[in-house]
């Protein structure tokens, strides 16, 4: 069973990534266009445009979350994307009170910690980054070890 579970990991973090980097993804778009039932702002339902930190906030999160949902570029969105969560539970969440459950924090506490999981366990299957390092390492091969010589 624990062989089976070890062969599937690769899969687990990939499917983890896509989902969080789209959640993410989401709530960014939310924020900055007023889809999927938008942001509240001061101009009917998206983040005035410059504004900090909303706006900024929000960029990061369409775009960090749409490089992690395709796993390109996948540690580092992620790192920036921890990131920015940290500083949105520190800086607005945790001054109202201690705990996530009071303060409201939750979401950004739960993204800062899975974006940085996944820091250290990079895309995963199934993204961009592992076909481009694939890709780099078979043109990186002497052409001899790519196609053997048939006599």
């Amino acid at each position: 069973m624990s062989a089976r579970l070890n062969r599937a990991q690769p899969y687990a973090i990939g499917l983890f990534r896509i989902v969080v980097g789209l959640l993410f993804a989401c709530h960014g778009a939310a924020s900055l266009f007023g889809v999927l039932g938008g942001a509240v702002g001061s101009n009917g339902g998206t983040i005035e445009a410059g504004t900090w930190p909303g706006w900024y906030a929000a960029a990061i999160q369409l775009v960090c979350g749409s490089l992690v949902l395709l796993g390109l570029g996948t540690r580092a969105a992620a790192f920036l994307a921890s990131g920015s969560m940290a500083y949105a539970y520190f800086k607005v969440h945790q001054p109202g009170a201690l705990w996530p459950m009071e303060n409201g924090g939750e979401a950004s506490a739960m993204f800062c910690w899975a974006f940085l999981l996944l820091v250290f366990t990079g895309s995963g299957a199934l993204g961009l980054d592992q076909f481009f390092s694939r890709r780099t390492s078979e043109e990186q091969q002497p052409a001899a070890e790519r196609s053997p010589v048939t006599a």
